[in-house]
């Protein structure tokens, strides 16, 4: 198992390799944005499956938001971050560089974790997903984890804080004021759907 400081998830960030961290709601593999690509190939991961832009506070997503749906992210956004609820949003312009979907849409969250926001107020927002091969069933222990990504480095100390094991609850902006259900998870919206 290859546990590394906040220091060294940094270096490794900035260097192209995905690191593994706690989150509130199910471990979570990430990389910086420009290199997306790694978590793909680590996770053997369909290509047309979307990432996850995790921040550690709200000032580091409010760019990637088109001003179409800025009113209705932060509505949102102060209601139920940081917990377990992923916004789909459009994404702005001068963003789209970063972008892992087909419709100029992005995924955001801010985990109500500790060990996930400070790593994040270190590296700036990470792409992610769940720590898990896809079609698999996700791991919780940062063992399991190990066995299934023998080569990425872990986010330590451990133990971890506890998690819900539960994946985040995702919503999708469809127009001003209306949401669309994509997943239920831990968090229950209750804007209109």
């Amino acid at each position: 198992m290859n546990l590394i400081d906040y220091k060294s998830a940094s270096q490794t960030l900035k260097s192209g390799l995905p690191i593994i961290f706690p989150t509130d709601t199910l471990p979570a593999i990430g990389c910086l944005p420009k290199f997306s690509n790694i978590i793909y190939e680590f996770k053997k991961r369909d290509r047309n499956k979307p990432l996850i832009l995790m921040g550690s506070e709200y000032k580091q997503l409010i760019d990637y938001v088109h001003e179409s749906a800025k009113e209705d992210f932060e509505n949102i956004a102060s209601k139920y971050w940081p917990g377990a609820l992923t916004m789909i949003i459009p994404t702005s312009e001068k963003q789209t560089e970063i972008l892992t979907s087909n419709d100029l849409t992005l995924g955001l969250r801010i985990p109500n974790s500790q060990k996930a926001q400070s790593l994040m107020k270190e590296t700036g927002p990470l792409l992610t997903s769940s720590a898990n091969i896809s079609g698999f069933t996700g791991s919780i222990t940062v063992e399991s984890i190990a066995l299934d990504f023998p080569t990425v480095e872990i986010l330590g100390p451990i133990p971890w804080e506890k998690n819900s094991g539960k994946a985040s609850t995702i919503i999708f902006w469809k127009r001003r004021g209306v949401w669309r259900l994509i997943r239920q998870g831990d968090v229950l919206v209750k804007e209109k759907f």
